[in-house]
């Protein structure tokens, strides 16, 4: 296993680092999938216990919970190990903290599937989105009434389940998770962060005309509540401060403070992380290859989102180019030569390399936090390695 640098080289990891690394993430993922398994079967039980025609909804949320990076779990799994929790077994007194992955993940899910609603997209990792599942049961049945919102509502109710159920298992998680405690404070406001983020980009998207220095600042501001806080800096220190939290109580020092030093660092480390995962993210939109993204090429451009790229390249475009620009995003019918062109122009204006800058300049805040926080060689390994994926991802 390799283990980037700051200054974006690899190095090879000492063999025994490797092996633990790869047998203790394999653990905690093992525990992971069991867990989802086991919680998903309980769900269909009640949930046939209401109707078997409600079915439906846990299929499609089972689909698109199943696979996946699990950036967000393994984030906070290793949040609480470098905080001094202890490994995962196969004993399940220790899977608490695999617990904390599941609802992070499924929160995840519950926002990809109202995500695809918003941006009108047709599918989701090469297959169907949510919401088009149901539209297309509705058409293959040849049900009465409007397939399309039909499909809507479909989408949005699955997306309610999956938040109803992120919500249930974080509380399960016990005293770590009661009301005030730290961990559960950063979940609720994880939340709260992701949908006004959400509304952000929306409103960006209404928009007509304004100016280049509004759209940049706004256009960052989505990226860092409806994306970097919840997919990074969030689930680690969630992780972080249920490791504190259980130390804390063991020893009788009763609740830590959510401003506890270790807490700021891991702030530190996981919100340029988070901005720059979503960075590359917002690239591989537009520049993407579909058979790696499982998206159709350029289709952040005709869903219009008004990213920090597409802020860049029109600060630098004349008049006419930023009309061209402008005029293609949002257009669902933009064909791939017009996608080609809004390409050539993001890199010929010089956008596209100051964006790959941004994303260097995030990557080196990454690495100079990681540095500065207090960690065994295994878990900055692990670190290390979930930051090469993140920022130099191709999907």
């Amino acid at each position: 296993m390799m283990t980037p640098s700051p200054t974006g080289g690899s190095a090879e990891l000492p063999a025994g680092i490797a092996e633990a690394l790869e047998r203790e993430q394999s653990a905690y993922l093992n525990a992971f999938n069991t867990l989802m398994v086991e919680f998903f079967a309980a769900q269909r039980e009640l949930l046939e216990g209401i109707s078997p025609e409600t079915l439906p909804l846990l299929e499609a949320i089972e689909s698109l919970s199943t696979g996946g990076k699990r950036l967000r779990a393994l984030l906070s799994y290793w949040g609480w190990r470098g905080a001094g929790g202890a490994p995962v077994t196969e004993q399940r007194g220790s899977w608490s903290i695999v617990k904390a992955g599941m609802a992070v993940e499924l929160f995840q899910t519950s926002a990809l599937i109202h995500d695809d609603i918003i941006d009108r997209s047709d599918t989701r990792r090469g297959t169907l989105s949510v919401h088009k599942r149901f539209e297309a049961a509705h058409e293959q049945n040849n049900w009465r009434g409007d397939a399309f919102n039909y499909g809507l509502t479909g989408g949005i109710l699955a997306g309610d389940l999956t938040l109803a159920w992120s919500a249930e298992v974080f509380a399960s998680l016990g005293e770590g998770a009661i009301y005030d405690s730290p961990a559960r404070t950063i979940f609720d406001r994880m939340r709260s962060e992701v949908l006004a983020g959400q509304y952000l980009d929306v409103y960006s998207e209404v928009l007509d005309t304004e100016d280049a220095d509004s759209a940049l600042h706004r256009a960052l501001n989505v990226i860092r509540f409806k994306s970097a806080k919840y997919s990074c800096e969030h689930p680690f220190t969630i992780g972080g401060a249920l490791a504190l939290q259980a130390r804390a109580l063991e020893s009788g020092a009763g609740a830590i403070s959510e401003q506890h030093p270790v807490l700021a660092g891991y702030r530190a480390f996981g919100l340029p992380l988070g901005e720059g995962f979503q960075l590359r993210d917002d690239e591989l939109g537009v520049f993407g290859q579909p058979e790696v993204t499982g998206k159709p090429a350029g289709d952040d451009l005709r869903e219009g989102k008004r990213t920090v790229l597409v802020a860049l390249t029109s600060a630098a475009l004349s008049e006419q180019e930023a009309a061209l620009l402008h005029d293609g995003l949002g257009n669902p019918n933009l064909s791939d030569e017009q996608v080609e062109r809004i390409r050539e122009l993001m890199v010929s204006s010089g956008a596209y390399a100051e964006h790959e800058r941004l994303i260097e300049d995030k990557s080196r805040a990454v690495f100079e936090a990681l540095d500065a926080l207090e960690l065994d060689e295994l878990v900055r390994a692990a670190l290390s390695d979930i930051v090469d994926r993140a920022l130099r991802r191709k999907s």
